[in-house]
């Protein structure tokens, strides 16, 4: 007959309880069952905690209802011939605290984390597909680290995740690690993300979890390229072919609205006509959306002597920021810069540092798409610039440019002055004179 027997193998202060599940001479796993006790306060004789305190006496109901527990499963187990050794020992004594449910997931929130990282090639994404991209993955191993870092000694469980470990994880992400708002939020939603899927594999969760604020902030600093910068740069004088053919890109992207990644990836193939009109067809690679750009006379304009060549978007941002050096776009604005500082053994960090800036400092590739997209506002409609930019709903898309709701106001009130200055135009017949044909 299989016996239960729960043991102190160390001399510490804090001393590991195991559990010994001996079935006969050959086989007898043993293991921790996750709780300590002092040495001083353990009974030898009836091999549990001695009834000297109110802990001791919870601790003792603890361990003796585990090892009712461990006898129920062990006895289901032999009648249906399940494989009994030490790892099913551990899940068992794992699965009765809680730290894991019967199908094994662990209940702690770095475990949920790298389980969402094993399966990103089979999860289903944003775009309704399966796989999540790799910019996704590398968020979620961010996420682990950085929250492996946080916990320090400590093991954050799923189910700890509540309102108060969301405001002091930000504290801790905002002013420790110095991140941006906008990245800092971004990892409390994909916390949540996290903590949602665990919930659907069964692990215990906190219901405050939803109630945690992850919401985008607005954009505060929203710099675009005006239509008369745009004109300074096209006039700057450059002499190194790496910058116009860098500025030629610049032109390109503040004219197609699309996202510097799919930008320099444009080619001949992507120019085609259809029904009789030149259009640029690309598949947009963060959103995997279809997108289609008429090529107006401007556009015609940027690539008369040809597209511009193959570069790097690491050297795209490098040189721009000369081109508009170059054009004089000097004025001071705020902004963010990233700063890269060493950390030891040849590590380095990058950080968005705000400030106040000259405004060629922060160039870079969005502003192609940003640019297009606040230049064409209020002359445009905004349903055909949300169908080149590609942003799912007019509220993403104002918010990208920096409108409120009196911007959008504002639009409305334009249209209608429009629409009556074009009515006043419109010519009018009177009638004179009628004339009988009696």
């Amino acid at each position: 007959m299989a016996t239960i027997k729960l043991q102190l193998l160390g001399k510490a202060e804090n001393a590991p309880i195991y559990l010994r599940l001996s079935i006969n001479r050959n086989l007898s796993p043993r293991t921790k069952t996750g709780l300590y006790i002092n040495p001083k306060d353990w009974s030898d004789k009836t091999g549990l905690p001695k009834q000297t305190t109110s802990a001791n006496k919870n601790l003792s109901a603890e361990l003796q209802n585990l090892k009712t527990y461990i006898f129920e499963k062990f006895n289901v187990a032999s009648i249906e011939g399940a494989t009994i050794n030490i790892e099913w020992l551990k899940h068992n004594i794992d699965v009765f605290f809680k730290r894991k449910n019967e199908d094994s997931t662990s209940e702690y929130l770095t475990d949920a984390i790298q389980s969402i990282i094993d399966e990103v090639s089979t999860r289903k994404n944003a775009k309704g597909g399966i796989g999540l991209s790799k910019s996704r993955k590398n968020a979620y191993i961010s996420l682990k680290n950085v929250l492996t870092e946080y916990q320090k000694g400590k093991r954050y469980k799923v189910k700890d995740v509540n309102v108060k470990f969301g405001k002091d994880f930000l504290n801790y992400l905002l002013h420790t690690k110095k991140y941006q708002k906008s990245t800092a939020l971004k990892k409390l939603a994909d916390i949540k993300t996290v903590c949602s899927d665990a919930e659907l594999s069964g692990i215990e969760t906190n219901i405050q979890y939803k109630k945690i604020e992850s919401s985008k902030t607005n954009n505060e600093n929203i710099i675009y390229l005006s239509p008369s910068e745009l004109l300074k740069i096209k006039e700057a004088e450059l002499d190194n072919e790496a910058h116009k053919n860098a500025r030629k890109w610049l032109l390109l992207g503040c004219n197609l609205g699309q996202r510097g990644g799919d930008l320099l990836k444009l080619n001949e193939n992507n120019f085609v006509t259809r029904n009789g009109y030149e259009v640029i067809e690309l598949k947009q690679q963060k959103t995997g959306k279809n997108v289609t750009i008429p090529v107006l006379d401007t556009t015609k304009e940027i690539i008369k002597s040809g597209l511009p060549y193959k570069i790097s978007i690491q050297k795209f941002n490098e040189y721009i920021k000369v081109i508009c050096q170059k054009a004089e776009l000097n004025e001071m604005i705020k902004g963010s810069k990233i700063e890269v500082t060493e950390k030891g053994k040849g590590n380095k960090q990058k950080r968005k540092i705000d400030g106040v800036y000259p405004k060629w400092q922060l160039m870079a590739s969005h502003v192609c798409r940003r640019s297009f997209a606040s230049n064409l506002y209020g002359t445009l409609p905004t349903p055909l610039i949300m169908q080149i930019t590609a942003h799912s709903s007019e509220r993403l898309l104002l918010n990208y440019i920096g409108k409120n709701t009196l911007d959008y106001a504002q639009q409305i009130a334009d249209f209608y002055t429009l629409q009556a200055i074009k009515e006043k135009k419109e010519p009018k017949l009177f009638v004179v004179k009628n004339i009988s044909t009696n």
